[in-house]
């Protein structure tokens, strides 16, 4: 029994070839298609939630405390607001005493009705001998994101 090849068993012979280049091919360039749609679902997903997090960092305020140094014996404590939202009804408390801050001053400018965006309000300190290092001071203000925001600062000498 001899087998013949003709021309047509070659043609068909190499059809069958290029089918099977074509089905790889094409299954390979699926596989790179469907790890390009993850990875941009991916990139995707976390711009959207940056976008959510900017949304909410507009509606809140960042309040902050330091203790600055104005020439050879003047102190202040300053307060400041460094969020992209105003902050109302500021308050500021001293958890554990105050003995550096005149509390007069305290009481005339807190609770403070509103502090804009990069507004700041200075607090005179008496800085002495038997001053502690280390001072407590609590701020609590509302803002559009909340109504009970607080932020424990710790200033030092």
């Amino acid at each position: 029994m001899a087998v013949q090849i003709d021309l047509g068993d070659v043609f068909a012979g190499c059809a069958l070839l290029l089918s099977m280049y074509a089905t790889f091919t094409t299954a390979h360039f699926n596989r790179r298609q469907q790890s390009l749609i993850d990875s941009q679902e991916r990139l995707n997903n976390l711009l959207l939630e940056k976008e959510q997090a900017g949304s909410l960092g507009e509606k809140r305020a960042d309040l902050g405390a330091s203790l600055i140094k104005l020439g050879k014996n003047k102190h202040r404590v300053k307060v400041w607001n460094q969020g992209k939202c105003p902050a109302r009804n500021v308050q500021v408390e001293f958890p554990d005493g105050n003995d550096l801050v005149i509390p007069n001053d305290v009481d005339g400018k807190f609770p403070l009705e509103a502090l804009a965006t990069y507004q700041s309000v200075e607090l005179i300190a008496t800085v002495h001998m038997g001053t502690k290092a280390k001072h407590q001071i609590k701020l609590i203000w509302e803002d559009d994101d909340s109504a009970n925001n607080e932020k424990v600062i710790y200033l030092t000498l």
